[in-house]
């Protein structure tokens, strides 16, 4: 339980979600009923994110069965490292060989499966490849597969293309494993139309498809945005009477998660319940997906409920979502509430999901919890990045603190970080709010010294500021200097420039602008539109050759529950 806090909260604040308050892992939240209203509206949390005994650092036990099988695990563990610092295998494992003689079996097996595991197929690939020149190695059709495996994850077809066809010379039969790798070389590389070409060659001649080829093209085909394509695989797959296997759990998350991209949030609704119906079991990643594409707080902490009451435990992108949710509607109350009781919950926060909380607080500029906040990640070893950095930054600025924005903005390369384009964008706009254009102008130009060009957000910041300050002329000279650089104007630039025109004549040249900006973008898309005609056209092309020769949210479906994690909160 966290230690007792003094809060400071907002007015009229109602409860949070009723999951926060629910003892489904014994967990309770206890907040001080001494509630004082101030003027600015503040949350002071005198006891937030006390440290939790399970994040605190131990020693790691280890048990080994005997002195020769202790001796053997950490040599092992020492190639393991040397490899790492070396990223290159092929001179560990050769120093590690004795004269003449072969390298024990169990090692490199257990290399080749360590890298399988933490997916570094580069590392996979350069194994193999070199004991393809070692005569101490039988190079066997499973030792093919794995090399094949490993160019079709780098996305590398040609290399793909080259293992299948030494495979052929050495008699091998084809393999359902050899070319879904082919299939997703083929995919990764970008080439969605060989891709498809070989998953169709399999339906019609063989080998047959198993789940793992459905769910690389269903993959191949989201990422690629044949949505089409991959909804009439999909459906073809729910027909009982034709389909060749059931749909699993990793196929509706890639459809759900397609049906977000597509903004089609009813049909990723209807196959969540569709999966129930189907017996197909639901997960924290099948939830997960649901909450990454709502938008309201309420629904998302609706949905987080829901999980709980299935007896789902939720993981640290569940509350990441959640604190989101409860952050961008500032509602910092309960984004806190919520990272504490995942603290609670004994789940394990991530560098994300710090900088989500941290985010939560510095959008109202509260400077002091966003501070207690930053502290907190490196206690946690969650070393902050310049992400951290540049949100911690926003907080003083949202304060209307720029002198504290000013300090901050030097500890950032004092800390050995490089500023970007939206940490300088950051300083841009906290001039911009207290309306002073010599400081604003002054970072901007600081910013071109080094090199950065300005993004939409900066040009459509700098503008507004003119536009407000000065006249709507100034305004117009901001949104062609847009133009000119070769930035594309938004929506809200659009917009923002057409509020700022206030006579009848100044409408009418804003409406002028922003109609041929888009007659424009119009012209330029038929262009791209043109090329990607015929480079689909040379795919195919390409594609009956090879036939004639002879398979990385917040994705959801196919990648490890790792990594779909880094891809959800990055999506945040």
């Amino acid at each position: 339980m966290p230690q007792t806090s003094v809060m400071f909260l907002k007015p009229f604040i109602p409860a949070p979600s009723t999951s926060l308050l629910s003892k489904s892992y014994g967990c309770e939240i206890s907040v001080d009923t001494n509630v004082k209203i101030c003027k600015r509206a503040e949350v002071v949390c005198l006891g937030m994110l006390a440290p939790r005994k399970f994040m605190q650092k131990r020693k790691k036990v280890e048990v080994f069965k005997d002195a020769a099988d202790e001796a053997e695990q950490k040599n092992w563990r020492k190639i393991m490292l040397e490899i790492e610092e070396a990223d290159s295998a092929i001179a560990v494992l050769k120093s590690r060989r004795a004269k003449n003689e072969p390298l024990p079996k169990d090692m490199v097996v257990g290399t080749l499966v360590r890298f399988k595991q933490l997916k570094k197929w580069n590392l996979v690939g350069e194994v193999l490849e070199w004991l393809r020149t070692q005569h101490w190695w039988d190079f066997k059709e499973m030792d093919f597969v794995m090399l094949l495996t490993a160019y079709g994850k780098q996305g590398d077809f040609n290399k793909a293309e080259r293992v299948l066809g030494n495979m052929n010379k050495k008699g091998y039969l084809p393999h359902v494993g050899s070319y879904t790798a082919l299939m997703e070389a083929y995919g990764k590389g970008g080439q969605y139309n060989k891709a498809e070409a070989i998953f169709r060659k399999m339906l019609s001649s063989g080998p047959e498809p198993s789940a793992v080829t459905y769910q690389i093209i269903l993959k191949i085909f989201v990422e690629g945005d044949k949505f089409k394509e991959a909804e009439e695989i999909f459906k073809t797959l729910l027909d009982k009477e034709v389909s060749p296997l059931k749909p699993d759990q990793k196929m509706f998350h890639m459809m759900i998660y397609m049906y977000k991209k597509a903004g089609t949030y009813d049909k990723a609704r209807k196959l969540f319940a569709m999966m129930s119906e189907r017996g197909v079991q639901q997960s924290t990643v099948t939830y997960n997906s649901l909450m990454s594409f709502e938008t309201n707080y309420k629904e998302v902490a609706n949905i987080f409920d829901q999980m709980q009451r299935a007896n789902i435990r939720p993981d640290v992108v569940s509350y990441a979502l959640l604190i989101n949710a409860y952050g961008k509607a500032r509602r910092e109350e309960e984004a806190l509430a919520v990272f504490e009781e995942m603290l609670d919950a004994g789940v394990r926060p991530t560098q994300k999901a710090y900088n989500i909380l941290l985010d939560a607080f510095a959008i109202s500029g509260m400077v002091e919890q966003a501070r207690v906040i930053f502290k907190s990640m490196r206690r946690d070893r969650c070393t902050p990045d310049l992400c951290s950095y540049t949100t911690m930054l926003s907080a003083y600025v949202n304060a209307s603190d720029m002198d504290g924005a000013e300090k901050f903005f030097r500890r950032i390369k004092q800390d050995g970080f490089e500023p970007n384009v939206v940490t300088h964008g950051t300083l841009i706009k906290g001039y911009a709010k207290l309306n002073n254009l010599e400081k604003m102008m002054e970072k901007y130009e600081e910013m071109r010294v080094v090199g950065i060009k300005a993004n939409p957000t900066i040009f459509t910041t700098i503008m507004d500021a003119f536009g407000k300050n000065k006249d709507f002329g100034s305004a117009v000279v901001w949104f062609n200097e847009m133009v000119s650089s070769g930035v594309t104007p938004d929506k809200k630039a659009k917009n923002i420039l057409l509020s700022l025109a206030k006579t009848a004549e100044e409408q009418m040249e804003a409406n002028q602008l922003v109609e041929n900006q888009s007659l424009n973008r119009v012209m330029n898309n038929v262009v791209d539109d043109d090329d990607d005609e015929e480079e689909e056209e040379d795919d195919a092309g390409e594609s009956n050759v090879f036939d004639d020769k002879k398979d990385e949210l917040i994705t959801i479906g196919i990648s490890n529950q790792h990594n779909q994690h880094v891809v959800e909160a990055y999506d945040l």
